[in-house]
């Protein structure tokens, strides 16, 4: 059965739960709240392939009970198809006084794990969305209340910005400002510039996805919150010119088959379901003939930044920016 995240303090009369989704701190807090709780003793922790590559063990460790266990709570990280099997047999057994969870990334909905706890009676679905920025100023501006502290929504939005959607990031900040506001009664901006760092340094991928996208604010802000070597120009060249040669592809086919939805869908190998419309924005901003171009623009500023490794940041950074930035013919 599916139910939301936050009908899970009513679930109690299921043992076996999946939780998927890429929101890992919203995640970890409904364990730490709804089930660590409750367990002074009994609580294991597995990776799916430990479990699968000594099923007999797990099953021992499953069965049995010390004098000190009413209970089990067993947490299985990274679960994916592949345990599918397995699941199906321990919920077919029922065994009592044990709680089971397993933590997937983003499952689609054809994946044969989520449907088995989507169709069951008795074993629950729940996904974890990433949460929005809402979201987060809500959970923000509710703690700084909590804790009286005084903070503008300018700073708020300063705190949120920097987690990136991450909600176990953002309980990290909020608690190491509560613990720097403990003799201050009102915290300044200038405090939480030095106070919080980002969540995690942006991906290389997603520089590439806000350049192709042309989102220009975006892309500057990934660039300036960075602190890119000039090692990494090498990389970040390489996965442009792959994404470059993906777009000019996908571009082709749409001229051919006019369908953009289709496109996407049928595009091999798959584009993941949380990437697409990012990529229908790159297909929406570039031509064919114009991603042709830049296939070979990306060649050329790579064997610039080889022949002057020096000012390889600047190279690359200015030629981001200027792609960002070009105007459609």
């Amino acid at each position: 059965m599916i139910i939301k995240s936050f009908e899970i303090k009513n679930k109690k009369d299921s043992n076996f739960f999946l939780f998927y989704g890429e929101n890992q701190g919203y995640k970890n807090q409904v364990i730490n709240e709804e089930f660590k709780k409750k367990y002074t003793e009994g609580i294991y922790r597995y990776e799916e392939n430990e479990i699968l590559n000594n099923k007999e063990r797990f099953f021992t460790n499953l069965l049995s009970k010390s004098f000190f266990e009413n209970e089990k709570l067993i947490l299985v990280d990274r679960a994916t198809d592949k345990i599918k099997e397995l699941v199906e047999e321990i919920i077919e057994k029922n065994v009592d006084g044990v709680i089971l969870i397993l933590n997937s990334n983003s499952l689609e909905k054809k994946s044969k794990l989520r449907s088995l706890f989507e169709k069951s009676k008795i074993a629950v679905c729940v996904p974890f969305y990433e949460d929005n920025n809402q979201t987060l100023s809500s959970i923000s501006g509710q703690f700084f209340r909590d804790n009286k502290i005084s903070i503008s929504q300018q700073i708020i939005n300063l705190i949120v910005s920097r987690c990136r959607g991450d909600r176990q990031n953002l309980n990290s900040e909020l608690e190491k400002i509560k613990n720097y506001s403990q003799n201050k009664n009102k915290v300044e901006l200038q405090d939480i510039l030095k106070l919080t760092n980002l969540a995690e340094n942006y991906s290389v991928s997603e520089l590439i996805d806000s350049c192709l996208s042309k989102n220009k604010k975006k892309t500057i802000n990934v660039l300036n919150e960075n602190n890119y070597s000039p090692e990494d120009c090498v990389l970040i060249v390489r996965t442009f010119l792959m994404k470059t040669k993906r777009l000019a592809k996908l571009c082709k086919e749409q001229l051919r088959v006019k369908n953009l939805d289709a496109v996407i869908t049928t595009f091999k190998p798959p584009i993941f379901w949380k990437d697409k419309e990012i990529v229908k924005q790159q297909i929406s901003s570039w031509s064919y003939n114009q991603a042709e171009v830049l296939i070979y623009e990306i060649n050329e500023i790579e064997l610039l930044i080889k022949k002057f490794p020096h000012n390889s940041i600047n190279i690359l950074s200015n030629f981001i920016i200027d792609k960002t930035s070009s105007i459609n013919n």
